[in-house]
């Protein structure tokens, strides 16, 4: 049974609980140290409710330890780490896990994993964000820029958002509680929203009519991507049954990421919004070209083809790496000297263009599969500026010439 120790303060009064469960004796009969943790009463709980509240999480911490899964405030963040990073694994893409263990090994372990959770307080938290701010800015190969540049303010948050993910989670299983990193405890670096690239409609013209003079697979890709507005992990995981040909309907009801290093696995879309989106016929006419083609190499290579109904493949019919598109993407930009984008800015493009055609923006959020219709409401900013520059034009074109711009156009 757990020891459950009441802490006073200097009045006297109960200000939190320590709870320890006991391991028992080394070899040498020696009692081992205890495991440990402290929780403390919400304000307004009665008397009653304490105890209540108190016995469960005894009961449950008792539990935790016999399991082996364990924590507590006593514990260093170092420690605590590798108990989050499992819990995360479970609700986020492996790619994501991959970048938050690169970055807090490197980042946030030697500037704070020495501290033990109950004492980390928000003046840690702020001084971590200022060694943030002041670090040199790096390429993807991680060589430091030349120009001296500081991190991004956008940088930093999402650095930050590591850490604040990490402390909540502490929170989460009451082993601190509250988080020294909620952002109404600090002063956080003030962050320039970032300009959402798009391909104009005389520009995604343009891109189309080069389109033709490229590979098939290559010319299906970029039309879907720019017809459904769908992420490029999850039209790589789009197979030739996911399309009604009857209907010219597709069904994007799962995604594809690559971790360095591992295979291609496949999960749900991002906010698990599985999905029908609508194309037109000359689409639908490009992918039945694309799955004869692909009917016709699977007969030449027999044995060799390890297809499974993939659209998007690699040369023996496995699955595309979610990381190609991008790639060939660039290559093609750079061939036909059109404006480099990144492959994202495709579903940019298509959120933009239905918008300008009059649709619904709820319709919107249905098609790119949006969790929140916030994150659409972003490209209504696209269709403002778009207006007001408009206006602007007409306004030139039509705005009558004053007597003294006709006097100077007639002494010229």
């Amino acid at each position: 049974m757990p020891t459950i120790t009441p802490r006073k303060n200097k009045n006297g009064e109960i200000i939190s609980y320590s709870i320890r469960v006991y391991k028992g004796y080394d070899i040498n009969g020696h009692r081992l140290k205890p495991y440990t943790m402290t929780w403390k009463p919400a304000e307004g709980m009665t008397k009653r409710q304490i105890e209540k509240e108190l016995h469960r999480q005894a009961a449950e911490f008792e539990r935790q330890c016999e399991s082996g899964y364990v924590a507590n405030s006593s514990m260093r963040l170092a420690d605590f780490i590798p108990q989050y990073l499992e819990i995360i694994s479970t609700t986020l893409s492996p790619t994501t896990v991959d970048t938050y263990k690169a970055l807090i090994n490197k980042l946030i372990i030697p500037a704070m994993g020495h501290l033990k959770l109950k004492d980390i307080t928000p003046a840690h938290v702020q001084a971590f964000i200022q060694q943030l701010s002041t670090m040199p800015k790096e390429n993807r190969a991680g060589e430091i820029d030349e120009e001296g540049q500081r991190l991004a303010a956008s940088t930093v948050r999402r650095r930050l958002n590591i850490l604040q993910s990490i402390l909540r989670q502490a929170v989460k299983l009451r082993l601190i509680p509250e988080s020294p990193a909620s952002a109404e405890k600090l002063s956080l670096p003030k962050i320039k929203q970032p300009k959402v690239e798009i391909f104009s409609k005389q520009e995604a013209a343009e891109m189309l009519t080069c389109l033709e003079q490229e590979p098939l697979q290559f010319q299906v890709l970029i039309q879907l991507a720019i017809f459904t507005g769908a992420r490029r992990g999850e039209l790589v995981a789009l197979k030739f049954s996911d399309v009604d040909f009857q209907q010219s309907k597709i069904t994007i009801e799962r995604a594809a990421v690559k971790v360095k290093g591992e295979e291609t696995i496949i999960k749900p879309p991002k906010d698990y919004e599985v999905r029908t989106v609508t194309v037109n016929k000359s689409c639908i006419e490009l992918i039945q070209a694309l799955q004869f083609e692909k009917s016709q190499e699977r007969q030449k290579l027999g044995s060799q083809w390890r297809g499974d109904d993939w659209i998007f493949t690699q040369w023996n019919g496995e699955i595309m790496n979610p990381q190609t598109p991008t790639k060939q993407f660039s290559k093609f930009l750079k061939k036909y000297h059109l404006k480099h984008r990144k492959f994202h800015s495709l579903r940019h493009t298509s959120a933009t263009l239905l918008l300008y055609g009059g649709v619904n923006i709820k319709q919107v959020q249905g098609r790119l599969g949006h969790g929140d219709i916030e994150t659409t409401n972003k490209y209504l900013h696209l269709i403002e500026e778009a207006d007001i520059e408009a206006a602007n034009v007409l306004g030139e074109l039509l705005t009558p010439q004053t007597n003294t711009d006709r006097k100077k156009e007639k002494i010229s």
